[in-house]
């Protein structure tokens, strides 16, 4: 359990270290992330809050008779750019809906 944990600390950890050295590299501010304020900015967002971003989406799965039909919500601009800061592909996210057709519903 205490491995378990501290790979999810250091997962945490290198989430905020990547996206805080995208913004610095970049000179730039990450904005959306306070609910409240939607308008501030920071330059050093927590691992927290840049997963709170990703809190609202959605998968639905339709079985009919021969077919599953699955929706994947789509990514709003604060999580595009989330992603992107990361330097993950949006492809990871749009591309889900094919991989889950490989597994059971």
């Amino acid at each position: 359990m205490v491995r378990l944990l501290s790979l999810a600390l250091r997962v945490l950890t290198l989430l905020e270290f990547v996206v805080r050295r995208s913004l610095s590299q970049a000179q730039d501010q990450l904005t959306g992330l306070y609910p409240g304020n939607p308008n501030q900015a920071t330059t050093r967002p927590t691992a927290e809050r840049l997963l709170q971003a990703f809190d609202n989406l959605t998968l639905s799965s339709v079985e009919l008779s021969e077919q599953t039909i699955r929706y994947i919500s789509p990514l709003s601009p604060l999580q595009s750019r989330i992603l992107a800061l990361l330097g993950l592909p949006l492809s990871i996210y749009s591309e889900l809906d094919i991989i889950l057709e490989h597994y059971p519903p």
